[in-house]
């Protein structure tokens, strides 16, 4: 059963966080390949959605919470069969503390 990537908007605001912070800091190119990156990342995850690691840090939520990892970043997701599809939660920046992450529905 091949399932559709969505992004929420939690996370596609974290996207523009990065875009916008590395624009500032680097470039509008930096920024671009960084952002692309975290997109392209998740593409796979249409054909095979287990393919990211349990995220332990949120064991205790309804959900199984898995990862990717691209560069700085997890890709926080979960496998929403109700939907159909592959639910795209949080762009964790790693070198944060943990404990901020959050994944809210």
């Amino acid at each position: 059963m091949e399932l559709t990537v969505y992004w929420t908007r939690i996370a596609e605001n974290k996207l523009t966080d990065i875009y916008n912070y590395y624009e500032i800091e680097a470039s509008v190119n930096v920024a671009e390949k960084l952002v692309q990156g975290l997109i392209d990342r998740t593409i796979n995850l249409e054909k095979n959605p287990y393919i990211g690691q349990k995220e332990e840090l949120l064991v205790k939520r309804s959900q199984e919470f898995r990862y990717l990892v691209y560069k700085n970043y997890k890709i926080i997701y979960w496998v929403n069969t109700n939907k159909k599809r592959i639910d795209i939660v949080n762009v964790f920046n790693t070198r944060q503390n943990p404990n901020k992450m959050t994944v809210v529905k």
